[in-house]
Formats: structure tokens, sequence, C-alpha cells
């Protein structure tokens, strides 16, 4: 049984690099690509695979998926060191919405994140840049300026990405195909901002894991916008804020949601917390509220045809059958009993 990583999913075909087991390099062992389909029985199990699980696969079938050492849904990776935000300068215009929509992301899959701030070649603002700064830098984040096209940041863009797997996430068009290609040499495809509605178009289709040398390697996503927080409470977004969730503990109601509430230590550090961050956790709030009402409409619990088994997925008997079980063995005792009484 070999083991490899999946480092590409497309059209149900999982292509995995692994190790050459041929014995031609000892010295300096390279990898071989496996394209491979799954196993029936996980997808029975209805096994989650993801575009940097590690994995053991026999004769082009993928066996087992190994334990991950952490992930994100979106994108759906596996086993990664950190989170390279990437925005535009410009074209895009930088939305502070969309950038701590991602921050607050990463900080819920409890990942490191990098900040990375491209196409630095087509803005003369440089309020902007002092903007990113004050907000950003107190909070403890790595920021970087970059042009793909002028080369501008990119030898520090590659120190920090040094020795570790990074997954690049960000809008469409904001050039994240664009730095890969510029710090790896590969030519990946890229497509100009739309100038009809100054978004740009997605160019990348799938995640795929890119080694760009060092012992480093860049996992390019499609670029999404919809992403949203209707998967929590809206009590559990103050936790994704580092500078909202402090005050907290001196808020009069330990269920404060920090909007309409009397005796909010949020509320009342307003000017300390910039008006970006607080208008997104707002907007967070509301998205996490129609999550929290929607649990409540759908509240009457319906059996489930699958259940969890040492995380794997097995299905469930229904009950009609496991009624139908229990009568047929109250018959069989019945019978039993009768025939002892008569023997």
């Amino acid at each position: 049984m070999q083991k490899g990583q999946i480092y590409k999913i497309h059209s149900d075909f999982y292509y995995v690099r692994s190790k050459c087991t041929g014995g031609k390099c000892k010295s300096n062992p390279c990898d071989e690509v496996f394209e491979c389909k799954l196993r029936e029985v996980l997808k029975k199990q209805k096994q989650k695979v993801l575009v940097g699980d590690f994995v053991e696969f026999e004769n082009g079938a993928i066996e087992k998926i190994l334990p991950e050492k952490n992930f994100i849904t979106r994108p759906a990776v596996s086993n990664i060191d950190q989170v390279v935000i990437v925005s535009a300068v410009k074209e895009p215009d930088l939305s502070f919405l969309q950038l701590n929509r991602y921050i607050a992301f990463a900080k819920y899959h409890n990942i490191n994140t990098l900040l990375c701030f491209n196409k630095n070649d087509l803005s003369d603002n440089d309020k902007t840049i002092e903007k990113v700064f004050s907000i950003y830098e107190p909070l403890g984040f790595d920021i970087l300026f970059t042009s793909a096209v002028e080369g501008y940041g990119l030898e520090e863009f590659k120190k920090l990405l040094a020795g570790k797997t990074s997954v690049l996430c960000g809008a469409s068009g904001v050039g994240k195909s664009s730095l890969i290609s510029a710090i790896s040499g590969i030519t990946l495809k890229t497509k100009e901002v739309s100038d009809k509605t100054g978004r740009g178009t997605h160019t990348t289709r799938h995640c795929e894991i890119i080694d760009i040398g060092n012992d480093s390697r860049l996992v390019d996503t499609p670029g999404f916008s919809n992403l949203k927080f209707d998967f929590i409470l809206p009590n559990e977004v103050d936790f994704l804020f580092d500078d909202i969730y402090p005050y907290k503990a001196n808020c009069k109601y330990p269920d404060c949601l920090h909007i309409h509430e009397t005796d909010c230590a949020v509320k009342a550090n307003l000017g300390k917390i910039d008006e970006t961050r607080y208008e997104s956790y707002v907007a967070f709030v509301e998205e996490a509220n129609e999550y929290k009402e929607k649990v409540k409409k759908q509240g009457t619990k319906q059996e489930s045809t699958h259940k969890e088994i040492h995380k794997k997925t097995a299905v469930k008997i229904s009950s009609r059958k496991r009624e139908s079980a229990r009568n047929t063995t109250k018959q069989n005792i019945y019978k039993d009993i009768n025939n002892a009484e008569f023997d």
C-alpha cells in the first residue's frame, strides 16, 4: 500500500503525489503522480475527501483517508499551515467587508493568517495603505504589499511562504494566479477585471497544490464572494473579532450581541474599534441571525438516515424496518412459548 497526498481533484478523479518507489531515485527521491478513484466503500461512508488529504492507495484506488491536521471548508482544503488572504488595492477596489469576512473565517478555523495586498502598482492612494496598517497591524497580522506585474514585494512574499503549505483565498480578480505565476515561473490562466461589473471573473476552476520550491507550496483556489456566516449562532460571532471580543467580559448581559443592548462594553468602546470592523461584525451577526431563525423553523427533529461511527458514516436501519424486526422477534418468542406449552 502506497501513501501520498491529494494535490488536485477533478471530475471525480483524485490526483495523488507520492514519493517514487521504483528504487531509481534513492539518493534524491522524486514525486510520482497517480490518477486514482475513490473506493466504493468510502463513497458509501460519505467520506469527505479534500485537496491536501493524505491517503493510502493501491492500483489506482484510494483505500483510506488519513487523519487531518486541520481543514477549511471554503475553499475545501486540508493540512495547511497558513491562509494567505489576497486583496487588490485597486481593480477591484479594496473591500474591507470582504477582507474582514475572510479574516473571521480563518479565525473560525484557528489557522494563522497573512494579509497580502496585490496590484500595488495601480494605487496612488496612500490613505488606503495607511488605513490597512492602522487597522490590522495592531491586531498582529503580517501585512504585505505586492505587485505581480512589477515584481514588488515578491522576495519578501517568498520568505513568508518558505517551508509552509499556504492556501490563497480572496475574491476573483485580485491576482492570486498572477502572484503564483510570478513567484513560481508556472504560467496560470488569468483574466482582466470586468469593466462592466468592476469585479473579477473565475479563471481557477478547482483547488490545486502547486510546488514553488524551498519546500514551499501554494494552494491556488477559485475566487468566491458569497461566503456567509450562516453556520454559527449570533452570540458566537464576536469571538471572531480580536478587537471586539476582549470587551465582552464587561457587558451587563452574557449573551450581549453589542448592537441594541444596554450597558454594553463594546458599544462604550466603539471609539477604539475601527468603523469598518464594527460594521462587518454587525453584518455577520445579521447573517448568523438568519441561520438561527432557520434552525428554529426546522426544530422538529427528523430521524437521519446515517450515523457517525469513528468518523465514518454508516447507513442506519429505518424505523419501519426496525419495528418490523422487533415484531418478527416478538412473534418468534411467542412461538417458542406456545411450543414449550404443548411439549
